[in-house]
Formats: C-alpha cells, structure tokens, sequence
C-alpha cells in the first residue's frame, strides 16, 4: 500500500525534500487516494544514490511518519555522466520534428563510431505528447544500436526548473527475463529542449550501454 499524505500539501514535502544538501530539485507524484507512488529527484554527486534514498526515507518517517519503499524514488544525478567509460558515448547527430494537422512525427538519429542509427516515433502533437516521442525515438535510435539485445520502454519525461535554467529528466526502464529495471538520467536545455530529451535519455541509458557497446 502507499503512504498517504493527509496533513501535509505535496509541495510542503518537496521543499522539505530540497533541505537535504544534495538535493536541488524534488517531485512527488500522488495517487488519486492521496498516496505517494513515485518521487523523483534531481541531485549533485556529492553522495551515491543509495545514501540519497537513505536520507530522503528517514526524512519522510522522521518528520510526517511516512513510511516510503525505496523503489519509487528515482534519482538523477547531475555531473554523474562525466565519470563513464567514454567508449560507450554515442553522438547525438539531429533530431527532426514534423507536424502534420494533430499529428507529430520525430526522428532521432545517433552516431556511434562512423555508423550512424535512426529512431522515429509518432503520435499526438500535443505538448506532453511531443516531449514523450523525442524520447521514444531516442530510445528507437538506441535499440538500432544494440540489435535488439536489450529493450528498453519509456517511463516517464519531463522538464523542471532547476535556478535560471531548465532541465529534462528521463526515466527509462529496462526489461529482461528477470524482471525491469529503472534508469534515471538529465539533461539542461540549453538551445534546443528535443536535443535536451536526447542527452538525458543518453544519461540514463549509458551506464548500460556501456555492457553492450564496444568500438
């Protein structure tokens, strides 16, 4: 069952949540009974996610008596990427967008080595709707890649503000035979919010890229 937050707004909880150091950005997702089911943060890399999630747990028992499982807190860590095994890096090449009447259709395409892989997505044209198919493209573009020796679904996408700047924080989960599990990566807008999407997709996916990937 998921904890309910009765006596304390949503936003009372992600200011509390933003207390924590390492912390710069927190959103909580509530169910229709009032009940947390995912929080996502976004932090420095001054402590490993696990001591994060630690810290947020005893936070939220300590001062709303809110017992949270580790599982719904994703976390995406800012300057992270920075320390991975550079062989895996694919290049963002474009990212075309077109719209037709309601209808969007975005490609995505990817360099690795001297190769270069294309992903394409479509649907609705709407302003959530678009965010989702760059990032759906992306992860076509990644699957290109690999071969088909991973699959990886989308779980979430979205766009905060972080101080003056914007960024993008993707969720994306992997599925195997033994069960899923979920990436976190971000990105800050800086020209172009779809190349954005791109990077923070990039983010959350390299870390296993980097298992399947060689030059």
């Amino acid at each position: 069952m998921n904890p309910t937050i009765d006596n304390v707004s949503v936003e009372e909880i992600e200011g509390l949540l933003c207390q924590i150091e390492e912390i710069k950005a927190a959103r909580i997702v509530v169910g229709p009974g009032r009940g947390i089911e995912e929080i996502h943060i976004l932090a420095s890399s001054g402590k490993g996610p696990k001591q994060i999630s630690r810290d947020i747990e005893s936070m939220l028992m300590a001062q709303f008596g809110l017992p949270v499982n580790h599982r719904k807190i994703s976390i995406a860590q800012l300057g992270s990427a920075e320390h991975r095994v550079p062989r895996a890096r694919l290049k963002l090449d474009s990212v075309r967008h077109e719209v037709d009447d309601r209808r969007a259709r975005v490609a995505v395409t990817l360099r690795h080595g001297e190769t270069d892989y294309e992903g394409l997505a479509e649907g609705v044209a709407s302003r959530v709707g678009r965010l989702r198919l760059v990032a759906s493209a992306a992860l076509a573009a990644v699957e290109r890649i690999i071969a088909g020796n991973e699959a990886f679904a989308l779980e979430d996408i979205t766009a905060m503000a972080l101080g003056r700047d914007t960024v993008v924080v993707a969720s994306v989960a992997l599925l195997d035979s033994s069960g899923d599990e979920t990436y976190v990566g971000c990105a800050i807008v800086k020209d172009d919010e779809r190349e954005a999407i791109v990077r923070a997709v990039l983010d959350a996916v390299n870390r296993r890229l980097e298992l399947l990937i060689t030059s």
